[in-house]
């Protein structure tokens, strides 16, 4: 009995001894403040090492990284230490023994040390995992927000594991209240989530968002990759993480900032003022960046709107790094250039030159980047296209996926010189069976380029390229037939475009959209909306539907998208049968929303409503204000240049309209030195059926002093014919002769408009605008008057004119084939003889 007591006295003590040294290697190892002091510890005690030391050694090994700068880690060291090969060895036969909070921060720790992904160790601990959360352990939510970060950095984005992480987190999701963890979950299960599954991961990202007044920007940019991975332009999300930049302006850096501007260019989202705090934040540290990571980085954010001295420095820059510019870096930089519309041929040259050295560093999708970049900003390095084509068609005759094909097919047309190899034909011809709708259009508009070109010099070319555009055709039906479901039909649809869809498929399409006019909803309206406006088809059946739809929809559409579709019936001139109360509530639902748009988004809300005919007080006053148009040219100058005319242009046309249809307003035109400056800068040439109307206008009137042409009206209208007909309907003579066109080569100087032509008129006289409408005035396939002509019209009329319009389809018919019947079809009209 006693000799018992003092074996048990002994295992106590033992126990208890081997318990302290444990607790004192435990504390020794949260102690180290070196990876040295870890490795020397690890060395010394590997036959006491337990599953807990092993987690927290490599923990702290990650925790003393974390703390260095990026430039001065030294993961490399530390994975090729003999030390910590042994750790992963212990990790590895103790992972069983671990906790479950300790797998996961010791799966994070290992792969923050950059790790292979599919090392030994790690690939345990992912099993073990797995294994429990099989059964039924539950994590916290920290631990598994870590746990699916991991898996998403290891490119497991559809493994079955994610699945099981999704499906814990849909029967938590309302027992998430932090957004670091949310917004963390969101980006990892992305590719894995029903569309129910997702809105509901939107709405409740939304409702954490609002509930915080204080919100990292980070968490905000997860919010927006999530956005961009399930390819969703959600406006209430993409705003309120808008609004948490500007907030975090001060703490953004280069990083931060590309690659926010990144994701708002592939989401198709944008922002004057965030565009602005950037503009102002880069301009002040551009000295700061003088490595070429963070000078492309520079670049891409900061080029396409910097001033011209800024975007001198940077070309200039940019021309002596070029040497140093990784292969991806380099297709940053031409892609900047392109949107930059950069001509700069020293800086184009230098590109050219180093890109031999990274072609075959290029997969095949960068290589088509590559090509257009470079044909877009009229590269002429011969020797570098010829080598882009070999490895062009080299990844053709392995590929063996259609988007692919198709995106080297289409980019192969475009470059400089093609001879073009049977090959590509019959590639082409093997694939169309599996393409989209979008990928035919691609192969479509390379082949018809080719033919009309000549390019296809083989024996029966002609006879292959017809068989292949018929097989093209038959493709595209069929696909369309198919067809059951508008969202996957709209989703095509969106990329497709040019003359071959619009030719071939479009009347089959939107025979399709109304088979399926029943599937129409408030969530994919917009979608719809931007078809009939890129296809400019008034369909009066899917534009009633659309109006109903978004009427009973209306406070589930949001304000901007409500813009969009009232932009379709305004410039497509439609009213639906309760066409009142379409206008009126969406006005009313957009005036309520004001502060979801930018400045130059009013304008633009503004012309729009203008061309239906409606002028909302509370946005005019608005946007007649002299601190709203102060912003707005601020605003301005960081807007690439397509949009910036395009906001200038709407200004002054919301402008006239407001002083012609509303004086009540007092709002002055101050658009006059604008005006002048847009045509005296545009060199208009008179064509061929103008000048041949004129001489029969001259012949019916009885002399060149009775008629004008290219007439510039008050308010800047540009009518093509004016003359002037007494009460009687005789034309009477302007006090001075046009210039005639012989003497400026058909060149026409335009008048001023306060010259002889505007002198008050007898009584009982009338102006008479005479225009010619060719079909851009129209909508497709349609006889009926589009908004913007429809507008012209009436704008003309109250400036005292009595318009005319001759419409092309009237005046090219067969009824009109001779001089005699033209002459006549004129005089009916302008005398007003029927």
């Amino acid at each position: 009995m006693f000799c018992l007591r003092q074996v048990c006295l002994f295992t106590l003590r033992h126990y208890q001894a081997r318990t302290l040294s444990s607790d004192l290697l435990l504390s020794q190892i949260n102690s180290c403040t070196h990876e040295d002091e870890v490795f020397s510890l690890v060395g010394r005690n590997k036959a006491r090492l337990s599953e807990k030391h092993v987690g927290i050694a490599l923990n702290m090994l990650w925790q003393l990284q974390k703390k260095k700068p990026l430039l001065l880690r030294t993961n490399d060291y530390i994975r090729n230490h003999s030390q910590f090969l042994t750790l992963c060895i212990l990790a590895e036969n103790k992972v069983e023994h671990m906790e479950d909070e300790a797998i996961v921060d010791t799966l994070y720790s290992i792969l923050r040390l950059n790790v292979e992904d599919h090392d030994s160790l790690a690939e345990a601990l992912v099993t073990e995992a797995w294994k429990r959360l099989e059964r039924q352990v539950l994590l916290s939510l920290p631990a598994l927000s870590k746990f699916a970060l991991c898996l998403y950095k290891q490119r497991r984005h559809f493994s079955p594991v994610i699945g099981k992480v999704a499906h814990i987190v849909d029967m938590k999701l309302n027992s998430i209240q932090d957004i670091r963890i949310l917004s963390v979950l969101m980006i990892s299960i992305s590719d894995v989530i029903s569309q129910s599954f997702r809105d509901r991961l939107l709405q409740k990202a939304g409702q954490l968002l609002e509930e915080k007044d204080e919100v990292h920007f980070n968490y905000a940019k997860r919010i927006l990759q999530f956005l961009q991975n399930v390819k969703l332009r959600y406006h209430p999300l993409l705003e309120k993480c808008n609004k948490i930049f500007l907030k975090s302006a001060s703490r953004l850096d280069i990083h931060s900032i590309s690659l926010i501007f990144g994701l708002y260019e592939q989401l198709g989202f944008d922002n004057a003022e965030f565009r602005l705090v950037a503009k102002q934040l880069l301009s002040e540290t551009i000295d700061d960046y003088y490595d070429p990571e963070t000078f492309a980085k520079l670049f891409f954010t900061l080029g396409p709107m910097a001033g011209s001295r800024v975007r001198e420095r940077l070309l200039v820059t940019a021309v002596r790094m070029a040497e140093e510019f990784s292969s991806h870096q380099v297709l940053v930089i031409l892609k900047t250039m392109q949107k930059m519309k950069c001509r700069n041929s020293h800086l184009l040259k230098k590109m050219a030159s180093i890109l031999h050295k990274h072609l075959d560093s290029y997969h095949v999708l960068q290589l088509v980047k590559l090509a257009q970049y470079l044909v877009v900003l009229h590269c002429h390095n011969l020797e570098l296209f010829a080598k882009l084509k070999m490895l062009l068609f080299g990844f053709l005759k392995s590929s063996v996926i259609p988007a692919d094909t198709a995106a080297i097919i289409r980019v192969l047309a475009m470059l400089p010189s093609l001879q073009v190899e049977e090959i590509i034909i019959n590639k082409a011809a093997a694939v169309l069976p599996q393409c989209r709708l979008h990928h035919l259009n691609c192969i479509a508009t390379a082949v018809v380029k080719w033919n009309h070109y000549d390019q296809l010099h083989w024996q029966n070319s002609s006879e292959l390229c017809v068989k292949l555009l018929q097989k093209l055709n038959d493709c595209g039906f069929q696909r369309l037939q198919k067809g059951n479901n508008l969202n996957l039909l709209l989703e095509e649809l969106t990329h497709v475009n040019g003359e071959w869809f619009a030719e071939v498929l479009s009347e089959e399409t939107m025979a399709m959209c109304q088979r399926l006019i029943d599937q129409i909803t408030w969530a994919n309206v917009l979608q719809l909306s931007f078809f009939l406006i890129k296809t400019n088809h008034r369909c009066p059946s899917l534009l009633d539907r659309i109006a109903s739809v978004t009427v009973e929809n209306i406070d589930k559409i949001h304000p901007f998208e409500i813009y969009s579709i009232l932009f379709l019936f305004s410039a497509v001139n439609y009213d639906p049968p309760a066409n009142e109360e379409f206008f009126e509530n969406c006005i009313q639902h957009l005036i309520s929303n004001l502060s979801c748009f930018e400045t130059h988004h009013l304008v633009l809300l503004g012309h729009v409503l203008a061309v239906a005919g409606y002028f909302p007080p509370v946005l005019i006053t608005r946007i007649f204000n002299v601190s709203f148009l102060s912003k707005l040219d601020a605003q301005l100058e960081v807007l690439p240049d397509t949009l910036k005319q395009r906001v200038r242009s709407r200004l002054m046309k919301l402008n006239r309209a407001v002083c012609l249809e509303c004086p009540e307003f007092h709002i002055p035109w101050f658009h006059e030195p604008y005006c002048q400056r847009v045509f005296r800068n545009s060199n208009s040439r008179i064509n061929p059926l103008r000048q041949h109307v004129h001489r029969m206008l001259i012949e019916i009137l009885g002399g060149s002093h009775y008629a004008r042409i290219s007439v510039l009206t008050p308010y800047y209208y540009e009518i093509d014919f004016e003359c002037i007909l007494d009460e009687n309907k005789k034309p009477l003579s302007y006090m001075a002769q046009n210039i005639p066109l012989d003497d400026v080569e058909g060149i026409h100087l335009r008048r001023d408009i306060k010259d002889e032509g505007r002198k008050a008129l007898p009584p009982g006289a009338q102006r008479i605008a005479l225009e010619f409408l060719d079909s851009k005035a129209f909508s497709k396939d349609s006889r009926h008057l589009k908004g913007e002509p429809a507008l012209k019209k009436r704008h003309l009329e109250m400036l005292g004119y009595r318009v005319v319009q001759i419409p092309h389809f009237e005046w090219n018919s067969m009824v009109l084939s001779t001089k005699g019947e033209q002459l006549e079809y004129l005089r009916r009209h302008l005398f007003g003889v029927h």
